[in-house]
């Protein structure tokens, strides 16, 4: 009698790649948390003020190079690169930071090259995150794993900004001498992650037999150039950063609209209250994992999108008052789970593709980097409100991909069976 075939057991290595999430979580969302800080220390207008976006976002355009990289060397070898590529950086940008601070030189120069770099090891990890999670384990419940392994990203895109708060803003007056000692010590630890993780075997996955064990047989394409709900979902992301993104953005000048905060500093204020807009997502992405268990995807992001843009309404309707401030980071809850499930719809029936197109729609990501600084030019010429309204058009965007875009060719990508 033929021997059965054992399943194999992913989860230590899903352990390590809830970790890598985490780690990603915590440095995305420790940039953006810095905004206010680096307004205020540099004296920037809104629109500079986003250009840290568009320094860490920007790096998202070397995400499909990455992703052949990837094809070549494997899961492992991308995973360590980019912890190497961050770690590095967080120690260039505190030495830097320092010695442009002692040689008067453009410090905010130094800290936007810098956080470049640290980019550019995030996009790595990013590339390696999303399709090695989704594989660790069976198609149907790719999905939930992603839901759950962006829950613990969220954890830390709630501590991040506590982070900024008590480490480097600690009630000081925003100044760039504050920034060093704490990257470099993010820096340390992250080069300490990546040589424990150089002795730590991880599995190696093949999508194409993946899928054919799950009783599916594909008929791939030449190129992953050529599945066009690949690429509607890199735009897909694209649209979902200026939602995601969008909201921390624009939460400082929502706040200088409220009477109680007219000609104030409100940077720490800020800080504080993005814990919440994060927190808000990490509480949906665990509730969205476990709705995931009896409902379909494109359900729960249909109404997600619906509800998310329901609550940006009602804030811009309350734009003078703390109602407005709330509900604009309630808008956090239902953001939740629009990343794994946007992603998820545009990595579907790849099979060997599924590595390069990771690398596609992480370009998605620069929708951060573009749409940020046109959202800052907004608000300088025509006010907060009318730079928001603009977030509405993103969410048309993913509610046409959800329930059609991501449907595109698919039927086409699957065998007939004999």
């Amino acid at each position: 009698m033929a021997q059965q075939k054992q399943t194999p057991n992913y989860t230590f290595a899903l352990i390590v790649m809830f970790i890598v999430c985490f780690l990603i979580g915590f440095v995305t969302t420790m940039n953006n948390s810095m905004i206010p800080f680096c307004s205020k220390a540099f004296n920037l207008t809104a629109q500079d003020g986003q250009y840290v976006n568009t320094a860490f976002y920007g790096a998202y355009l070397l995400a499909i190079p990455f992703s052949l990289l990837m094809s070549k060397i494997g899961y492992k070898a991308t995973l360590l690169l980019g912890l190497a590529v961050v770690g590095i950086g967080f120690v260039i940008n505190s030495f830097g930071i320092s010695s442009a601070i002692s040689s008067g030189a453009n410090v905010y120069g130094v800290f936007l090259g810098t956080m470049c770099i640290v980019a550019m090891g995030i996009v790595m990890l990013q590339n390696v995150a999303n399709p090695y999670v989704m594989v660790l384990g069976s198609p149907e419940k790719g999905a939930f794993r992603m839901t759950l392994s962006q829950a613990l990203n969220s954890v830390a895109t709630t501590v991040a900004p506590i982070f900024i708060t008590s480490v480097i803003i600690a009630g000081k007056t925003p100044a760039p001498e504050y920034v060093p000692g704490p990257y470099l010590g993010l820096g340390i630890f992250t080069i300490i992650i990546c040589l424990i993780l150089i002795f730590i075997k991880l599995p190696k996955i093949n999508e194409g037999e993946q899928n054919e064990a799950a009783g599916e047989k594909l008929i791939e394409k030449k190129s992953v150039f050529a599945y066009p709900h690949v690429w509607l979902g890199a735009l897909g992301i694209f649209m979902y950063m200026g939602v995601e993104i969008g909201v921390p953005s624009m939460l400082k000048y929502r706040f200088e609209l409220l009477p109680e905060y007219a000609g104030t500093d409100v940077s720490n204020v800020v800080t504080s209250y993005l814990a919440f807009y994060w927190g808000g997502m990490m509480v949906g992405r665990f509730v969205g994992a476990g709705i995931l268990a009896k409902f379909e995807p494109r359900k729960l992001l249909s109404a997600c999108l619906i509800l998310g843009a329901a609550c940006i309404a009602a804030s811009l309707a309350f734009s003078t008052s703390m109602i407005g401030i709330w509900l604009m980071l309630a808008a956090g809850l239902f953001h939740s789970v629009m990343w794994p499930l946007i992603f998820n719809l545009g990595l579907q029936k790849l099979g060997r593709h599924t590595k390069a197109a990771s690398g596609v729609i992480n370009t998605g990501v620069i929708g951060a980097a573009l749409l940020m600084p046109v959202m800052g030019a907004f608000v300088d010429f025509a006010g907060v409100i009318i730079a928001m309204c603009i977030m509405f058009v993103f969410y048309a965007y993913l509610l046409w991909f959800c329930n059609w875009g991501s449907k595109i060719g698919l039927k086409k990508l699957v065998a007939p069976a004999e």
